[in-house]
């Protein structure tokens, strides 16, 4: 699951700046999306604005940008310690190649959660040349924006601790990650050149910050507040390009 988060990123590293001339108009290259998530004692939903270009001579693969609104709902949830620097020791590349250090890893139980995140995204997604071009595959991930929820009482050792979602979300690679991120693999079938519905899985972060740090990470002076849930989820929704053609 690492290494596809890594792939995304490179993939539009090596795209290159000159691939975008041979574009869709501005106009056409919109697109709306609403998607429903549901997971083990947890639901999401969001919705989603993406610019796309088209890439190559074909225009299959198009590469974009978006800002997405995502909210998330839980219950019964833990959540293990997030920073990369206590999980594996390691940082960015290399955490993805890294165990986890088992003696690092804590963890805090809400009973409920909920919070609310907007993002902006880097976007991909590549249209089968099968059956009059109505199948696309899609992929995305969120990179940078903010997080806003209220604060919530989770257990901690026989205490009970406070605790407000992480307000910074910035993508960084694995468990370098801040705060609350969301991700999809999909695929969709346009039902008409404006509308088309997807299917597929989801991958969401989401991080909540203790109001101490509360963790004593062993043989260490240094203490934690930062605990992250990673949720896999299911995904279904609708795609509406205002000027599809």
């Amino acid at each position: 699951m690492k290494l596809v988060f890594a792939a995304v990123t490179i993939i539009l590293l090596f795209a290159g700046i000159e691939s975008f001339a041979q574009k869709l108009t501005y106009k056409e290259g919109n697109s709306f999306s609403l998607a429903v998530n549901v997971g083990a004692s947890s639901f999401a939903n969001s919705l989603a604005w993406t610019h796309f270009y088209a890439i190559g001579k074909s225009k299959r693969f198009k590469a974009g940008y978006g800002l997405r609104l995502t909210n998330f709902f839980g219950s019964d949830l833990d959540f293990t310690t997030a920073p990369a620097k206590y999980t594996s020791g390691k940082s960015s590349i290399a955490a993805l190649f890294s165990e986890n250090i088992t003696a690092n890893i804590d963890t805090i139980s809400f009973q409920k959660v909920q919070t609310n995140f907007l993002n902006t995204g880097i976007y991909l997604q590549y249209t089968l040349p099968y059956w009059k071009n109505r199948i696309e595959l899609g992929v995305n991930i969120d990179v940078f924006g903010f997080t806003v929820g209220g604060k919530q009482n989770a257990s901690y050792k026989n205490s009970t601790v406070s605790a407000k979602p992480t307000g910074l979300n910035l993508l960084l690679i694995s468990d370098s990650d801040i705060g609350s991120l969301n991700s999809e693999w999909y695929i969709s079938y346009k039902a008409t050149p404006q509308i088309a519905i997807k299917g597929g899985y989801q991958f969401l972060f989401t991080e909540y910050t203790t109001s101490t740090k509360i963790q004593q990470l062993p043989n260490s002076t240094e203490r934690n507040d930062r605990f992250r849930l990673k949720s896999p989820m299911i995904l279904f929704g609708l795609i509406y390009q205002p000027f599809g053609k």
